[in-house]
């Protein structure tokens, strides 16, 4: 069956029927090109600056970068530029060199892997971490561990994909994106059956920026017997009082089994960690293979401990960006634009179909705003969107130009809620 690439997603390249991988390759490299050709391949764009609020890009085609507003970055509080955070790194590396040069259990582990996984779980409250080299892996390789074909995971439909596969090898059952009364039913459902449950949520989701309603949740998971497993990775810097996440918000530290997360956004760095029991921290440390097979992080995650302490020595970058999602926020709307249910750094606009979200992607890098046209499989087929990332670096200036573009290009393209 021939694709047709005016309507067509990444997704529909995974798995052609009748063709091999490399007839798959040539095929997916055919609707690359079709997209490059059209303006439309908003991805993989080369970056000549460090991380921040505008960015120096290489764009497809040209031979001259251009400066734009970048809205792409998780670097929310602008930590990856952190001069005493940079300092950090810069003293670990002299003193301890630029790599760690074996796995955990046989060499390994240094005194500043130890000291990072006391720091990120006392954040949390809690005594016990484990390190991991993404924040992917740190969701897929713990699930991979704990979850058999005896088990069961309970998902909201809009986790992260890192979960997606770590759940490959159990029972999975879905329910709609924080429906109470569907993950009830599942729970019921499943409640005298499988070994292991264990519901699964994201606190921020990273497509709509909406929160998990965390308390009634880890009230229904608890009844039914089952574990509340929670990636706030978006959350984390950024969300509550004091930046602990959707935990905080909702006062929800000990109702939480299993926390996980990463380093790579409001932390500024790279890596992952899962935090919960003392117990089950030592059986993922020997059992975990994508943690006991590979190589420890570097020196320079002592940065992140920097990163950490900042979040309570210097709130006032919470507070800027606070300043900044709602300005942004308000503006979008007074647009007639749909931002959904956001409640967090992440604000998406809502376009609908594939092929003006990527015209609306083309027309903000032509305009100079740097965004991430998002379709599936990463949101449903009629869902496609803009999404942007607010920084706490984000002047009101660069919201402005964000704001104009926005406006000029729905008087193009028709995708406000206007009449």
């Amino acid at each position: 069956m021939k694709i047709d690439y005016n309507k067509a997603s990444f997704k529909d390249f995974e798995n052609i029927a009748g063709q091999d991988a490399f007839a798959t390759a040539k095929e997916f490299q055919r609707y690359l090109d079709f997209l490059k050709s059209n303006g439309h391949l908003n991805y993989r764009i080369e970056s000549l600056s460090p991380v921040g609020p505008e960015m120096n890009l290489l764009l497809p085609g040209d031979t001259h970068p251009t400066w734009a507003v970048c809205l792409v970055s998780n670097d929310y509080l602008g930590f990856s530029q952190h001069p005493k955070i940079k300092q950090a790194v810069i003293k670990a590396t002299e003193m301890f060199g630029t790599g760690s040069g074996a796995s955990p259990a046989i060499g390994g582990h240094f005194v500043y892997h130890r000291q990072l996984e006391k720091r990120i779980a006392e954040f949390y409250r809690r005594s016990d971490a484990i390190l991991y080299t993404t924040g992917y892996t740190a969701n897929s390789a713990t699930l991979q561990c704990l979850l058999h074909k005896e088990d069961l995971a309970i998902l909201d439909m809009a986790v992260h994909a890192s979960v997606y596969e770590g759940v490959l090898t159990t029972n999975v059952k879905t329910f709609l994106h924080n429906n109470l009364e569907m993950l009830e039913q599942v729970l019921k459902m499943a409640q005298h059956q499988y070994r292991t449950k264990m519901v699964i949520i994201d606190g921020v989701y990273s497509q709509d920026g909406d929160l998990a309603p965390l308390d009634q949740i880890a009230v229904l998971a608890h009844r039914y017997g089952a574990y509340l497993v929670l990636d706030d990775a978006h959350g984390i810097g950024v969300v509550g009082k004091t930046g602990r996440g959707v935990i905080e918000l909702h006062d929800a530290f000990e109702e939480v089994d299993i926390i996980t997360g990463t380093f790579s956004k409001a932390l500024g760095n790279i890596g992952g960690y899962v935090i919960a029991r003392p117990e089950t921290i030592n059986y993922l440390k020997y059992q975990s293979k994508q943690h006991l097979f590979s190589t420890t992080a570097t020196p320079a995650i002592l940065g992140i401990i920097r990163a950490i302490e900042l979040i309570d020595e210097e709130p006032h970058w919470r507070d800027k960006l606070w300043e900044n999602i709602t300005y942004l926020k308000n503006g979008l709307l007074s647009l007639g634009l749909d931002v959904g249910t956001t409640a967090s750094a992440v604000i998406p606009v809502k376009v609908g179909d594939i092929a003006r979200t990527l015209e609306a992607g083309k027309l903000l890098l032509k305009a100079g705003i740097y965004t991430n046209p998002i379709m599936y499989p990463a949101v449903s087929k009629k869902n496609a969107r803009i999404r942007m990332n607010v920084m706490a670096t984000h002047t009101f200036q660069h919201l402005d130009k964000v704001l104009n573009a926005f406006a000029d290009i729905d008087a193009k393209l028709k995708i406000s809620q206007k009449p």
